[in-house]
């Protein structure tokens, strides 16, 4: 059974990055006739995930609330690297992505592609560039997803946040709206040390059960405040969602 379930999850994996290596190509070849622009490239991600990516990996969301109509600062706490495929299923909004993620072949173009601003926590000016890139983008009209632990979590409540983020976006009056994800299996939590054996742990299960909760916006001139409020939230909804599910951690 074991062995049938990887084969699964490597059938999966051939078919979920072949199709997503196959629009890059596509629409790649139609901005010989239609511009490249950040809306259709949006489009274009969220296109692949709801009718290719999340139904082939059987990721089964069970989603409350929803992204507000201007733009925002989104934050979330970090599970698992499925995160950013299932709250962009949802949500238009470029992400604040590690720099090591660049190395996933496949994943880090598709990510050029349709939204993604890399980062190097542990340089300081790559630190400051993507602060200042992030609020560009913002007072352009696109959303930011990031994760403020800047690792994953592994444990019932998330890691302390990075506040650095906050800070401005309280000095630039955007509004913050904290996400909440969580996943049913224990199998979700981002526990390899690699990319490939944890897409083979996660995925070689029949089903992939998520919840995922947005928040209301949070405004303050604060970056302090926001943090927190965004913390204190997250860990709440966590708790409730965590509340059923015995075992898990």
């Amino acid at each position: 059974m074991k062995v049938l379930l990887y084969i699964l999850a490597i059938i999966r994996g051939i078919l979920a990055f072949g199709l997503m290596a196959m629009f890059i190509l596509a629409y790649g070849l139609s901005c010989i006739f239609i511009p490249h622009t950040k809306n259709r490239a949006l489009k274009l991600r969220e296109n692949y995930l709801k009718y290719i990516g999340i139904p082939i990996l059987n990721i089964d969301i069970d989603v409350i609330g929803k992204p507000i109509d201007t733009p925002a600062l989104y934050v979330s706490n970090h599970r698992s690297f499925s995160d950013p495929a299932v709250a962009c299923r949802y949500l238009r909004a470029f992400v604040l992505a590690k720099a090591e993620v660049a190395s996933y072949p496949i994943i880090n173009k598709g990510a050029e592609l349709t939204g993604v601003i890399w980062v190097n926590r542990g340089d300081q000016t790559s630190r400051s560039t993507a602060r200042s890139k992030l609020v560009e983008t913002i007072k352009s009209g696109y959303n930011i997803l990031l994760y403020p632990e800047g690792t994953v979590g592994i444990h019932r409540e998330t890691l302390p946040f990075r506040v650095g983020s906050f800070l401005e976006a309280a000095e630039n009056k955007i509004p913050v709206v904290p996400i909440a994800i969580e996943y049913m299996s224990p199998k979700d939590l981002w526990i390899k040390e690699k990319f490939v054996p944890q897409y083979l742990y996660q995925f070689s299960k029949w089903k992939t059960k998520v919840h995922l909760r947005f928040g209301e916006p949070i405004y303050s001139t604060d970056g302090h405040e926001l943090c927190q409020q965004s913390y204190l939230w997250i860990n709440e909804q966590l708790k409730d969602i965590q509340k059923d599910w015995k075992g898990q951690f």
